[in-house]
């Protein structure tokens, strides 16, 4: 069966119009629900594009919800995939795969100057500051199974706060703090606790399924890499 792209790329107009009518009452309505049309779209349209080539625009869209589903394998398969043309030509995909490198390699703090460090185009704005608290929150998770006791000069690094925000931020949720020491002693979560290392894409609540074995490895090499920073 033969595909017409002509017919493709006119989908593709009547899908991306669609996409930027209804996006800011799903974002601000539906968070979560707009993170995965905006992926499903971004992937559909690189389906479509002539050539197996998108525009840049979706490579940085796509690139960036990768990330912020902590979907590595498909972040690193894609930034192969892009023409080393529109990279050069397109300066936010490489800002883009920046933090992705951070993630890469664990880099918490350097996860966070990265996100800041650049001025971020209108679609990835949004998917940017999402990115930056999810790994804000697994930051807290990760700390809160590891270890303890951290100094809160280390804490604060780790979730990118003002030293005083994070401290008081966790002093809410039943953390202790020594201010004599600056250390800040974290609450293990209970059974029935979410856990904040799930990485959950947006800040919504949501419910916790059952982790299967593949993903209790990968939580604990999480675990192991973040004690070896």
């Amino acid at each position: 069966m033969s595909f017409d792209f002509r017919e493709g790329s006119h989908l593709c107009a009547l899908l991306e119009s669609r996409h930027n009518q209804y996006k800011p009452k799903i974002l601000r309505r539906y968070g979560r629900v707009w993170g995965i049309f905006t992926l499903a779209f971004c992937q559909y349209s690189a389906y479509l594009a002539p050539g197996g080539i998108a525009t840049p625009p979706v490579y940085a869209q796509l690139l960036a919800l990768y990330l912020l589903h902590n979907d590595m394998n498909n972040a690193r398969y894609l930034w192969k995939r892009i023409p080393p043309a529109i990279k050069s030509a397109n300066p936010e995909l490489g800002a883009i795969w920046s933090v992705g490198q951070r993630i890469w390699q664990r880099d918490f703090p350097g996860i966070y100057t990265t996100i800041g460090a650049h001025q971020w185009s209108e679609s990835i704005q949004p998917i940017m500051e999402a990115l930056r608290d999810a790994t804000r929150r697994r930051a807290f998770g990760l700390v809160s199974q590891a270890y303890t006791s951290i100094s809160a000069d280390d804490f604060a690094a780790f979730v990118g706060l003002p030293i005083e925000e994070a401290v008081k931020g966790v002093l809410d949720q039943g953390w202790q703090a020594d201010s004599s020491t600056r250390m800040v002693m974290p609450k293990k979560p209970g059974p029935q606790e979410p856990s904040f290392n799930r990485f959950h894409p947006l800040s919504e609540p949501a419910s916790v399924p059952p982790i299967p074995n593949e993903q209790q490895l990968a939580r604990l090499t999480d675990y192991v890499a973040f004690l070896e920073n």
